[in-house]
C-alpha cells in the first residue's frame, strides 16, 4: 500500500473542483475507462427517474458486477466516532460494520487503506471533510488479495463518479431549498407586525428543516436578557432566559454558530435543562445561529430543536444560515416599518389633541355631536359660517375623528390659487404640460388619496374648476395636466366657504351639481355673538396658552373686562378673539384685564341677511327679537334653498310650528 497517496487535494465542493478528481482519476489510466463506464451507467439512471437520487446506490452496485467475488460496497460518514451508511449496494446497510466504529476510525485516522477480511476500506479524499470511506466486502480472501492491489484505481473511479452524483444531488437540493426561502421570504414580508412574522418564521422554517421546534431569540443587552418567540406553553408566548445561559447564550456571546447531536454527552451539558423543565420538553438536538444587525452587531439567535430524523447536519447549518439571513432582514425591515407607523400615529394623536372645538353653549354641544357622527364616514360635509368661527377647526376635527387619522390632511385655500394655476395644484402635472413644469408632480387629490382634503373658500372657485372637482367626486379619477393616465383617489372631501352657496347658485356663479354634490352633508359653525358665555371661555383658554408662550401670569379678566367682551358683536368672531388675547399676553404688563385694556374692532354691519344687523343692538329687546328671528329663518332658508323641512330640522323645531312662526313675523311662505 505504499503506493497510497495522501498527499492527494481536498476538495471544497464537487462542482468547483472537477479538475482535481479526474486528475486524481487519470494517475491510473484504468480508472479513466471505469470513470467513463460508470458516468454512463449513472447518466442512464438520470434519465430513467429525472433525478440522480439513487445514484449512489446504484453505482455501488454497478461496482459490485464489475469485480468477481465482491459481495457488497458501501460509503460511510464517520463524524464524533459515530457511522452512518449514506449509500450501500445492499438495500439495508451491512449492520455488521456498525460494531466495527473503532476500525473504521482508524482508517480514517491515518488516511490510509486497510483490508482486514472480508472488510476493506479505503478514505474518499474528495469529501468535504474527508470523512467518507469506502468500504468493500469480500466472499474469498483470495478475491479480495486479487483486488487489492486495484483498489487505489478503483477508488478513485468511485470517488469521481461519487462526487458527480453528489454534485446533482446537491444541485437539485439547493434548487430546491432557494426556491423555497423566496417563498418563505415572500410570506414573511407580508407580515403585518413583529409578533405575527416571528410566528411566520419558526412554523415555516421547521417544515424548511424538517425538525420540531424553531425559535428566535432577541437579545435585550441592557437587561443581559434573551426573549425567545414563540415559546409554546410559556405564558404570553414569550420565553426569557439568561443571556449566558445553553447553546443560545453561548452562540450570542461568540458570535459563532453552535450544534448539539442527541448521542454526544459531551454536548448534552450544553443543554438548558431548565428551560426544557418550564416547558415540559425534552431536548434531544439542537442547531443554532447568530442573528447579525444592519449594525454588524450581533442581535440574537436563531435555534432549532430535535431534528426529525437523526442529528443536524452541515447542510442544514448552512441553510439556517441562509435563513437567519433572511429572518434577520425581514425582522429589520418590519421593525423600522412599525417604528415609523408608530411614529406617525403619534404625531396624529398629537395634532388630534390640539384640535379643540371649544364652548359649552347649546349651538357648539349640537356642532360637536353632528361632527362626531358624521366624522367615521366617507361623507363629503359641507361646513358654513363666517370668517373667523372656526371652520378650519371643524374640519380637522373630522379628520381626526375618522378613520383617517393616521394618513395625511391636506389643506386647500381656494381663494388663494390663481385660476391658471388651479387644476395643477388640485390634480397635479406632467413635465412639459406648460412652460414652468419642469417635472411631474403630483396634485392635492393624489397627496391625500387616502387621508382628507379641505378646500376652503369653495365659493371662490372658477366655474371651469368646478367643473373638474365635480368629475373627481363623482368618478374618484383625477387626471394630471398634461397626462392621460387615470388616477384613482380616495381622498374625502371637506369644503367650507362662509358664501350663500344658494344665492352664488342663483346667480349662476357656482354650479348647481356641484352644490347638491357638496350638499351631502351640510354643517354651520355658530358665529361668536351667538355662543353666550363661550366667550368668556375661550378668552380664558387663549389668554392662558400666550402667556405660558410669553412666561409670565395669567392675568385675571374682570367682571367689566367680560361683560365687554360678552357685548361686543365680534365681526371677527373667534380669529378676532384669539388676535385680541395674544395681544395682552405679550404686550400688557398689569395683572388684570379691564375694559380699556382691550382693543376692540369696529366694523360697519353687514348687509349679508347671514348677519345679525348690529344696529338691532340698539333697538328695543322685543323688535330686536323679532328682527333677529326674521334674520336667522331667512339664512337657513337662503341655505338650504327654500326647503322648509331641513329649516325646521336646523332650527329644531316642528315645521308646522315653523310656518307659523313665519306669519307671525310677517314672513312670505317660500
Amino acid at each position: 500500500m505504499s503506493d497510497f497517496s495522501p498527499e492527494l487535494p481536498t476538495l471544497g465542493h464537487p462542482l468547483t473542483d472537477w479538475g482535481s478528481i479526474f486528475e486524481r482519476a487519470a494517475r491510473h489510466s484504468p480508472a479513466r475507462d471505469l470513470v467513463g463506464l460508470g458516468l454512463g451507467c449513472l447518466a442512464a439512471a438520470a434519465r430513467a427517474d429525472g433525478t440522480a437520487r439513487d445514484g449512489g446506490g446504484l453505482l455501488l452496485r454497478w461496482v459490485v458486477e464489475q469485480l468477481p467475488g465482491l459481495q457488497t460496497a458501501s460509503v460511510w460518514r464517520g463524524q464524533k466516532g459515530l457511522w452512518t451508511a449514506l449509500a450501500s449496494s445492499l438495500t439495508t446497510p451491512e449492520t455488521e460494520l456498525r460494531q466495527r466504529a473503532d476500525w473504521l476510525s482508524d482508517v480514517l485516522d491515518r488516511e490510509l487503506p486497510d483490508l482486514d477480511f472480508p472488510w476493506g476500506a479505503i478514505g474518499l479524499l474528495a469529501a468535504p471533510r474527508r470523512d467518507h470511506l469506502l468500504v468493500y466486502q469480500w466472499s474469498t480472501p483470495a478475491a479480495a488479495e486479487a483486488f487489492w492491489p486495484r483498489v487505489q484505481e478503483w477508488s478513485a473511479a468511485v470517488e469521481c463518479l461519487w462526487a458527480w452524483n453528489e454534485a446533482a444531488l446537491g444541485a437539485q437540493d439547493e434548487a430546491r431549498h432557494l426556491q423555497g426561502l423566496l417563498d418563505l421570504t415572500a410570506a414573511w414580508n407580508r407580515a403585518t407586525d413583529s409578533v405575527d412574522l416571528l410566528q411566520q418564521i419558526a412554523e415555516t422554517s421547521t417544515a424548511w428543516i424538517p425538525c420540531e421546534r424553531a425559535t428566535i431569540f432577541l437579545w435585550d443587552r441592557a437587561n443581559r436578557v434573551l426573549l425567545g418567540r414563540p415559546a409554546l406553553g410559556v405564558d404570553g408566548g414569550e420565553l426569557r432566559v439568561p443571556d449566558d445561559a445553553g447553546l443560545v447564550g453561548q452562540v450570542v456571546q461568540t458570535g459563532l454558530p453552535g450544534r448539539v447531536d442527541a448521542d454526544v454527552p459531551v454536548e448534552q451539558a450544553q443543554v438548558d435543562r431548565r428551560t426544557d423543565v418550564r416547558l415540559n420538553f425534552h431536548t434531544r438536538s439542537l442547531l443554532c445561529v447568530p442573528l447579525w444587525g444592519d449594525d454588524g452587531q450581533c442581535v440574537g439567535a436563531f435555534e432549532l430543536i430535535n431534528k426529525q430524523l437523526g442529528n443536524f447536519d452541515s447542510r442544514d447549518l448552512g441553510h439556517l444560515v441562509l435563513l437567519a439571513k433572511q429572518a434577520a432582514i425581514a425582522l429589520s425591515g418590519l421593525r423600522r416599518v412599525e417604528q415609523l407607523v408608530l411614529s406617525q400615529r403619534t404625531s396624529a394623536a398629537q395634532a388630534a389633541a390640539a384640535v379643540q372645538l371649544r364652548g359649552s353653549s347649546p349651538l357648539m354641544a349640537t356642532l360637536r355631536e353632528s361632527l362626531t357622527r358624521v366624522a367615521p364616514t366617507d361623507l363629503s360635509v359641507l361646513l358654513l359660517g363666517e370668517n373667523g368661527t372656526g371652520k378650519e377647526v371643524a374640519a380637522r376635527l373630522l379628520h381626526y375623528e375618522s378613520q383617517r387619522r393616521d394618513e395625511v390632511l391636506v389643506a386647500v385655500n381656494c381663494a388663494a390659487i390663481p385660476d391658471t394655476l388651479l387644476e395643477s395644484e388640485l390634480f397635479g402635472h406632467e413635465k412639459g404640460a406648460f412652460t414652468d413644469a419642469i417635472e411631474s408632480r403630483p396634485g392635492k387629490f393624489e397627496l391625500a388619496s387616502h387621508g382628507t382634503i379641505f378646500l376652503d373658500e369653495i365659493g371662490d372657485m372658477s366655474l371651469s374648476g368646478q367643473a373638474k372637482l365635480l368629475r373627481v367626486l363623482e368618478d374618484k379619477t383625477i387626471v394630471r395636466v398634461g397626462g392621460s393616465r387615470t388616477i384613482a383617489t380616495q381622498a374625502r372631501v371637506v369644503a367650507a366657504t362662509n358664501q350663500n352657496l344658494a344665492e352664488l347658485v342663483r346667480q349662476r356663479r357656482f354650479r348647481e351639481d356641484l352644490f347638491f354634490r357638496l350638499n351631502v352633508v351640510t354643517l354651520e359653525i355658530p358665529p361668536l355673538r351667538l355662543r353666550g358665555n363661550d366667550v368668556i371661555e375661550l378668552a380664558q383658554f387663549f389668554l392662558e396658552g400666550f402667556c405660558q408662550q410669553a412666561r409670565r401670569p395669567v392675568p385675571r379678566l374682570t367682571d367689566a373686562a367680560q361683560t365687554a367682551l360678552l357685548q361686543h358683536p365680534w365681526p371677527g368672531n373667534v380669529r378676532e378673539l384669539r388676535n385680541m388675547m395674544e395681544r395682552l399676553a405679550f404686550l400688557s404688563t398689569t395683572a388684570v384685564v379691564e375694559p380699556r385694556d382691550l382693543s376692540f374692532l369696529s366694523l360697519p354691519a353687514s348687509s349679508d341677511s347671514s348677519t345679525l344687523n348690529h344696529l338691532a343692538l340698539n333697538l328695543p329687546l322685543a323688535e330686536a327679537t323679532r328682527e333677529f328671528q326674521i334674520q336667522l329663518i331667512q339664512h337657513h332658508l337662503d341655505l338650504t334653498a327654500g326647503n322648509m323641512t331641513d329649516v325646521a330640522h336646523r332650527l329644531g323645531v316642528a315645521r308646522t310650528n315653523l310656518y307659523r312662526k313665519m306669519k307671525q313675523l310677517g314672513m312670505s311662505d317660500p
